[in-house]
This record gives structure tokens, C-alpha cells and sequence, in this order.
């Protein structure tokens, strides 16, 4: 149970990090090799969000490596699948057929039987 617990947080800041990451990207501009482009990211504020969802994503994925058994603890990366879709609802108005939902499911059951004791 310490594992989903822990997987979710570390799954949902792999997500934030995402979500910031596009955020960014859409207030980015055209790109350009440029000093002023450079310049201008520095205001874009969504960068700092997307940075720290990372480092702390990366430092919460070292602890479960170190103390959990990698074949339980890297699959329930997957279950960032499921919060990145929840995502695209609700910050991004997209829309997700049946068939996804189909996919998250089988992604949830799946990391539950990989987390379960022999």
C-alpha cells in the first residue's frame, strides 16, 4: 500500500510537470535564435512550475527505486497514463472516447496486480 501511495504522489507530480510543460510551450512564441526569445521564456513563469514538478518528481523516484523492488516500482509509472488523461479533461477541454477509458482501466488493474504480494 506504501507503494500506491507513493507512485500516485510521484505520478501526479510527473503529470503537473507535464500540464506546466504545455502551458509553457503554448505561452512560448514562435521560436526563434534569438536573445530576446531567450529573455522572454525567463517571464514565462510556467518554465518554474514544470521545473519543480520534476525535481521533485526525480527526487520522490529515487526514494521508491531505493526502497522498493524495481519490478513493482517501475510499472506504476504507468498510472501517470491515467492522471495525464485526467488532465487533458480538465485543463485542456479535450475530449476522451470510451476506448481510452477502456485503456486506463486495464492500466489500473494492471498496477494493482503488479503491486500486490505473492
Amino acid at each position: 500500500m506504501r507503494l500506491i501511495i507513493t507512485a500516485i504522489l510521484q505520478c501526479l507530480l510527473l503529470t503537473g510537470g507535464q500540464v506546466f510543460l504545455k502551458f509553457a510551450l503554448e505561452r512560448m512564441g514562435q521560436f526563434s535564435w534569438s536573445l530576446h526569445f531567450f529573455t522572454s521564456q525567463l517571464t514565462n513563469w510556467w518554465w518554474l512550475g514544470c521545473g519543480i514538478c520534476y525535481g521533485a518528481a526525480t527526487v520522490l523516484w529515487m526514494y521508491i527505486v531505493k526502497n522498493f523492488p524495481f519490478s513493482m516500482a517501475y510499472p506504476m509509472l504507468s498510472l501517470s497514463y491515467v492522471f495525464g488523461m485526467l488532465a487533458a479533461i480538465v485543463f485542456f477541454h479535450e475530449t476522451v472516447p470510451l476506448t481510452r477509458w477502456a485503456g486506463v482501466a486495464l492500466i489500473m488493474i494492471g498496477c494493482v496486480l503488479v503491486a500486490m504480494k505473492e
